[in-house]
């Protein structure tokens, strides 16, 4: 199953260890799989700006969806040309974009040094943290059978997680509750990214399902879905209070603590009590 994740001169995502596995009445040698988690550096038009860690997979995806969710770039069509070194220190991206998208780079002269699961590091100034962020316009229709199918079927969709345990999971849900676009990564913002990435260059209408993530729904993970133009996002954990607000702001939908058996509505997006009562188990 590794050679499956062997890609062209990248390290592959996942990687193999002996252990000592020790259980109540035995303890033997034994062969473990891990994550891999490298340094990505992103470079625009020559000049560094992030590096983060991340899992060696889907990296162009990568790149794309955190130009477009951190709003570097516009579109797709800002990207003229991507390339993708491998180093012993790590893996370096390097992007030439636009005149337009690099002068957003120059004004906020930002420097981001990643961790995983850190969605803010290197943030200069206290203003930069809260961005204004577009409507996202009307949310699908939603329903929580929907929601619930999506969330039984994800586990099956992360052959990553299946042998580590360490990633987690973004995808693009079909209305009905499909999966139908899923990346992993050992951050949780970069498998967003990857999405965003995946949805920017297929063309999807972002208004026609839904995303659900394997996370909680901080602050930083409806930024990066309302730049996107997602109108619903769904986590499996729960969301922070500034991610609540957010949502509210741009008029997206927000669900926390999604489960086969339960939901909580955080942001529901201008729906009204009535027609949230619908949303019983028998939907």
């Amino acid at each position: 199953m590794l050679d499956a994740f062997e890609s062209d001169g990248l390290p592959p995502p996942v990687a193999r260890r002996a252990v000592y596995q020790v259980h109540r009445s035995d303890a033997q040698d034994a062969l473990d799989s891990l994550a891999e988690e490298v340094p990505v550096a992103l470079e625009y038009n020559g000049v560094a700006h992030a590096v983060l860690l991340a899992t060696p997979a889907e990296l162009e995806l990568f790149a794309l969806g955190f130009s477009l969710s951190e709003g570097i770039v516009a579109s797709a069509a800002d990207v003229y040309d991507m390339e993708i070194e491998n180093s012993l220190n790590g893996i370096t991206i390097r992007l030439t974009v636009s005149g337009a998208a690099f002068d957003v780079i120059k004004a906020r002269r930002r420097q981001l040094a990643g961790r995983t699961g850190c969605g803010l590091c290197g943030v200069e100034q206290l203003n930069q943290v809260v961005r204004p962020l577009p409507s996202v316009g009307p949310i699908p229709s939603l329903s929580p059978g929907a929601v619930r199918r999506a969330v039984g079927q994800i586990a099956g969709y992360q052959p990553i997680a299946s042998l580590t345990g360490a990633t987690h999971a973004a995808a693009w849900c079909s209305a009905d509750g499909q999966p139908e676009i899923v990346f992993e990564d050992v951050g949780r913002h970069n498998a967003l990214d990857k999405l965003i990435g995946a949805l920017a260059r297929r063309g999807f209408n972002t208004q026609h399902g839904f995303v659900l993530i394997t996370s909680r729904a901080s602050v930083e993970m409806v930024q990066k879905a309302a730049t996107a133009g997602i109108a619903a996002l769904v986590a499996v954990s729960a969301p922070t209070a500034l991610a609540v607000r957010t949502a509210d702001a741009c008029g997206m939908m927000l669900i926390g603590f999604a489960r086969v058996e339960r939901l909580v509505v955080y942001s529901k997006a201008g729906l009204t009590k009535r027609e949230l009562s619908g949303w019983t188990s028998a939907t």
